[in-house]
C-alpha cells in the first residue's frame, strides 16, 4: 500500500484543457495503448457535454462529475476473532479518484449499442446532475458504510 508510481511524476496534462485528471481518465479510458482512439472518444464526449450545457466549460462538467462520483467511506474486511466484519473506513484522496473513474468508465462499458463518445457523455452528465449509474454505485457503498456503523470500533 501507498506504493507512488512512475506514472504520479510523469502523468502530463491533456493537450486541450491541460487537466491533469482529464489525462488521467484518458489513460484510464484506452484501450491495447491505443491513446489517439481514447482522446478522441474523450473530446467527443466534452463536445457533446458543451451542446447540453453551453453555459458551462466540458472540463469543468467533468471535473464536477467525478467529484459527485468519489465516494467518502466504502466498507473493507476485517477478521476479528474467526468472524469477518464489514468495517467503515474513510477513502484517501487518490483511491477516490480512481474509484470514481473506474465506476464512470464501467457504467460507459456496460451500456450497449451507441458510440463510446454519447455513453460516455451520457454517463458525465448524469453523474454531474447526481444521477446514473455511477453515482448509484457510489450511494451503494455510503448506504453499505452506514448500515455497518456498529462495526467502526473495529478500526484501526
Amino acid at each position: 500500500m501507498g506504493k507512488i508510481t512512475a506514472s504520479r511524476e510523469t502523468l502530463k496534462p491533456d493537450p486541450r484543457y491541460k487537466s491533469i485528471m482529464a489525462s488521467k481518465f484518458i489513460n484510464c479510458l484506452m484501450q491495447d495503448g491505443k491513446k489517439t482512439t481514447a482522446q478522441e472518444v474523450f473530446y467527443g464526449a466534452m463536445d457533446e457535454l458543451k451542446k447540453r450545457i453551453p453555459d458551462q466549460e466540458p472540463i469543468d462538467v467533468f471535473t464536477q462529475a467525478v467529484e459527485n462520483v468519489k465516494p467518502h467511506i466504502e466498507v473493507r474486511s476485517k477478521r476479528v476473532g474467526g468472524a469477518a466484519y464489514q468495517v467503515p473506513m474513510q477513502v484517501n484522496r487518490t483511491r477516490q479518484q480512481s474509484l470514481a473513474v473506474r465506476w464512470l468508465l464501467k457504467a460507459v462499458r456496460d451500456k450497449k449499442g451507441r458510440p463510446t463518445h454519447l455513453k460516455l457523455a451520457d454517463e458525465l452528465y448524469a453523474a454531474y446532475n447526481r444521477e446514473g449509474t455511477a453515482y448509484t454505485q457510489r450511494e451503494n457503498v455510503h448506504r453499505m458504510a452506514d448500515a455497518n456503523k456498529a462495526f467502526a470500533h473495529f478500526a484501526w
